[in-house]
């Protein structure tokens, strides 16, 4: 009994495959049976490139770019929480009986 070897895909079949699964609305055992490859493989791919900024429709962010966009997330995060608490905030001194 010999090793069974594992097929090398190139970097543009692995892209054009997470794109398949991210903009067709198809599932990652769809495409992977499409494809002719193994579904825990393609989901490997989706997380790589998810991780890199590629399943995002073939976004380019540098690393600099992710991570700001990372902390404008979380400002935005907390700016609605501090919107939440002004809302709550108002709405008790609109009902003051004073």
């Amino acid at each position: 009994m010999g090793k069974q070897q594992n097929p090398v895909y190139s970097e543009e079949f692995k892209r054009d495959a997470v794109r398949l699964v991210t903009s067709s609305g198809r599932t990652r055992a769809e495409v992977a049976r499409e494809l002719g490859i193994s579904g825990e493989t393609l989901r490997t791919w989706v997380r790589a490139f998810a991780a890199e900024g590629e399943a995002a429709g073939g976004s380019d962010l540098s690393a600099d770019e992710r991570a700001e966009l990372r902390e404008l997330r979380r400002k935005v995060k907390q700016q609605d929480e501090v919107i939440s608490i002004l809302k709550k905030a108002t709405a008790f001194f609109a009902n003051d009986p004073r």
